[in-house]
């Protein structure tokens, strides 16, 4: 395999997870994510940055990806993509502290 089709690949495998981790960040910076305060007063909860938000949602959807590869011995199963949106969204509610709301 010469490196051209390597990198194609591996990009092709990273690719889902990129978009799915900006998709995520960008929408959830969108969204009016409010929490109340005791006193009835509502403030913004208090999240990582974007970079640093992007980064664990990658990171997390590529080892799902990676999981499911290893699972059906090949990647680009609906069921891999299902998980990946699922740990996707736990970690999302996780960063915004969602318990809280």
């Amino acid at each position: 395999m010469t490196f051209y089709l390597l990198a194609n690949h591996l990009l092709n495998f990273a690719a889902p997870a990129a978009f799915l981790a900006l998709l995520m960040v960008g929408l959830s910076r969108l969204l009016p994510f409010v929490r109340s305060e005791a006193g009835g007063k509502s403030a913004r909860v208090r999240r990582p940055s974007w970079r640093r938000e992007f980064t664990m949602l990658f990171a997390v959807n590529l080892l799902v990806t990676a999981g499911g590869l290893m699972f059906f011995g090949h990647d680009g199963k609906l069921l891999s993509y299902a998980a990946m949106a699922l740990a996707a969204a736990s970690i999302q509610w996780l960063l915004i502290r969602g318990w809280k709301a």
